[in-house]
């Protein structure tokens, strides 16, 4: 164990009294040894010859001569302590089997036995001699270098005040160093921090491309973000030409393809629709005359036992919704205060889609079954004939539910628009932003978009009867100037419904990377569709089931027909409703045939014109 202390004077007390040769008896055998210092020219280990050897006895002698010296100078000069403070210092049993060596660097080194020894103390050079007869064990001598001169630290008087000069000056500058010590320890934390700021203002200095212009004011700052570039570059990328392209197709080329997509949907939904009040009674007419003709009962076409099924749907739609109290409909929804009208009509029309998709399935389904009868042999009449039965009461049940359904949402509509009480505004806001918000965030394929279009197209039908039967409603109850507002109640309706469609499939096709030469397809698709060329893909096909709104047609005209017919006599009475019936029919079958013809030369136009473009292309 090396004990160093740094400026305090230390002094042992050795023995005042003379010792005699035969006070102790020596045992050269448990003296430790003790290593020389680092500067002595031949650091070697002190060995402890043996007692019975010749020359221990020879070093006998030598130990008792310099124990006479001892004895002359009792006490060593270089300290002064006292016994309490080497009390203090140096415990009891704490000495036993050490060695010190004192060093110019006033450090008082204690050589531990052979298990752990210090290293030696540069900046000395030392000889070690021992001092026995102690009873703590044995102090040795050594002698030191002090600037180059060899003396003996124990025994001199001149060589003991030197010492204590030097032990002063060393203890002075003992004192100067633990200070700059704790100086250092308090100044510690203060200098990391400086230290890590120097390095942060170096890192600055050295960036050759001011990523981190720290360091500079603020107004050379802002100049150069005036003359760095644009001012958006750390949030918006440079774009290229395909980045322009879909900029203007969303804002320019997509939205009137798809208005003329839709414009086109819509019209073939009224070709459709005029198709089964004006085409279908005429067969059905046809039918008759031929069966009072022939007096016979000729085997059904698969068109004729087709139209047979749609006309008794109609009719059966058409005499329930008779029976219907539209007035009372039209206060229970209106004085009602749970469920905004909004609400109840986003219901319905989220209602009014399913049973369109349904019913065109069921329409497909009873298509299919009487072209089976139609085809059957006479074995398997029966199985076609309850087949069709079956499938024709699906098919009445679904188009009167449909029916019902299509009549509340116009009920709604009418009540919203008759309000004061901006209700029409709220129900276009809150039904064409729910759409939006269904519709635009979502994933969509080709097929999909197809098919979205083509329910958009139905749906602009629809509005078309709903505000039909507002009209009717105005023309039977208004009083006073309501046309005015009607005009403008319907444009709102309709500018607000186009919109919301440019809008939605802009995007769509944006959000799901579809050029606007897709609508250009599907408009060509719907083209054959009109002409009835087969296409690829039927399913991509418009589905529109014209039963459900015919019925509601009927049931809110048949009110407008009554009102117009003479009381008395009933001949006359049956005259003006064959008169109108027949103007009525004359009407819808014009105005059916130019559609149609429109609709064709339109769909010859577009074809011819994208086999050219892919001729071209090609």
């Amino acid at each position: 164990m090396a004990l160093r202390s740094t400026g305090r004077k230390v002094s042992f007390d050795i023995l005042s009294t003379s010792l005699s040769d035969d006070d102790y008896d020596y045992d050269t055998s448990n003296i430790p040894t003790c290593l020389r210092s680092n500067s002595d020219p031949s650091p070697q280990l002190i060995q402890i010859d043996d007692a019975t050897s010749p020359a221990g006895i020879r070093k006998k002698k030598k130990k008792k001569k310099k124990h006479k010296r001892i004895t002359e100078h009792s006490t060593i000069s270089e300290f002064s302590v006292t016994d309490e403070q080497l009390d203090r210092s140096f415990p009891m049993g704490e000495f036993n089997g050490y060695c010190y060596s004192v060093s110019q660097s006033s450090s008082v080194v204690v050589c531990e036995e052979h298990e752990t020894m210090p290293p030696p103390m540069p900046h000395s050079s030392c000889s070690v001699s021992s001092v026995t007869g102690l009873p703590f064990g044995e102090l040795r001598q050594r002698n030191v270098m002090v600037n180059g001169v060899s003396e003996e630290s124990v025994g001199s008087p001149q060589i003991a005040e030197r010492e204590r000069e030097s032990v002063k000056e060393l203890e002075s500058r003992s004192n100067s160093r633990v200070e700059m010590d704790l100086n250092m320890v308090g100044i510690a934390g203060r200098s990391l921090e400086k230290e890590v700021s120097l390095d942060w203002k170096r890192l600055m200095a050295e960036d050759p491309n001011q990523t981190f212009p720290v360091d500079k004011s603020p107004v050379k700052c802002f100049m150069e973000e005036m003359y760095a570039g644009n001012s958006l570059r750390s949030t918006v990328a440079l774009g290229n030409e395909k980045e322009r392209e879909r900029v203007y197709d969303t804002i320019f080329r997509l939205p009137w393809r798809c208005e003329l997509l839709i414009n086109v949907g819509f019209f073939v939904c009224l070709d459709s629709f005029l198709s089964l009040l004006t085409v279908m009674p005429t067969r059905l007419i046809m039918i008759c005359w031929r069966f009072l003709k022939t007096r016979q009962f000729k085997k059904l076409s698969a068109v004729e036992l087709s139209d047979i099924g749609c006309c008794v749907a109609l009719c059966s739609g058409a005499i329930l919704l008779q029976q219907t109290d539209i007035s009372l409909i039209y206060h229970m929804i209106r004085g009602q205060g749970t469920i905004k009208l909004y609400v109840v009509y986003n219901v319905l029309e989220v209602f009014d889609k399913l049973f369109q998709s349904f019913g065109g399935d069921v329409m497909q389904t009873l298509f299919n079954t009487a072209e089976g009868l139609a085809n059957s042999s006479t074995e398997s009449t029966q199985y076609w004939i309850r087949r069709f039965i079956v499938d024709e009461v699906v098919a009445v049940a679904s188009s009167i539910v449909h029916s019902f359904i299509l009549l509340a949402q116009a009920i709604t509509l009418s009540t919203c628009i008759v309000a004061h009480n901006n209700a029409l505004f709220a129900l276009l806001v809150s039904n064409n932003f729910a759409e939006i918000k269904s519709n635009v965030f979502k994933r969509y394929s080709k097929d999909n978009v197809h098919n979205l279009v083509y329910y958009d197209s139905v749906e602009r039908f629809h509005i078309s009867a709903f505000l039909l039967f507002v009209l009717a409603q105005n023309l039977l109850e208004a009083d006073g100037p309501w046309f005015g507002s009607f005009l403008c109640n319907a444009l709102v309706v309709y500018v607000s419904e186009m919109t919301i469609d440019i809008i939605k499939h802009s995007f769509i096709a944006k959000f799901n990377n579809i050029k606007p030469i897709a609508f250009s397809e599907f408009l060509e698709d719907l083209c054959k569709q009109t002409l009835n060329i087969q296409t690829d893909n039927v399913k991509n096909n418009l589905t529109f089931v014209p039963l459900a709104p015919a019925c509601v047609v009927i049931r809110v005209l048949r009110p407008v027909f009554d009102a117009h017919l003479p009381y008395n006599p009933l001949p006359w009475r049956l005259f003006w409703i064959f008169l109108l019936s027949t103007m009525t029919f004359v009407m819808l079958a014009s105005l059916k045939v130019m559609i149609s013809i429109g609709l064709k030369k339109h769909a010859r136009w577009y074809i011819n014109r994208c086999q050219k473009r892919k001729l071209h292309s090609d």
